[in-house]
């Protein structure tokens, strides 16, 4: 039984752990950029857009589509990098039971 005690010990560990790391998410804000950063953009942890900056160059008639490319480029790369973040979060909330079958894949 000391082997079970041990493992629901490791168990409340990494569920502590896995909840520090999922505040921490709540708190993440990443940026992405296109366009030589004349798109800037802001997503919170939870993927929630806070901010978008626009170069007013690129608010000129016609521009539109242009526009509109970038900020999905500038979305896109934001994504990214929220998603890279996340997975390293949990990875370090998982510790050595990352992995480990019947644990999510980060």
């Amino acid at each position: 039984m000391k082997d079970l005690s041990s493992l629901m010990k490791q168990a409340q560990v990494m569920q502590q752990k896995l909840a520090e790391a999922q505040a921490r998410l709540a708190e993440l804000e990443v940026e992405g950029t296109s366009g030589g950063g004349m798109v800037r953009l802001v997503l919170k942890g939870s993927g929630e857009l806070a901010k978008l900056d626009i170069d007013e160059s690129l608010m000129t008639p016609g521009e539109g589509e242009v526009v509109a490319d970038l900020v999905v480029a500038a979305h896109a790369d934001a994504k990214r990098k929220l998603d890279a973040a996340q997975a390293e979060l949990m990875r370090e909330a998982a510790g050595p039971l990352a992995g480990m079958p019947g644990m999510p894949k980060f």
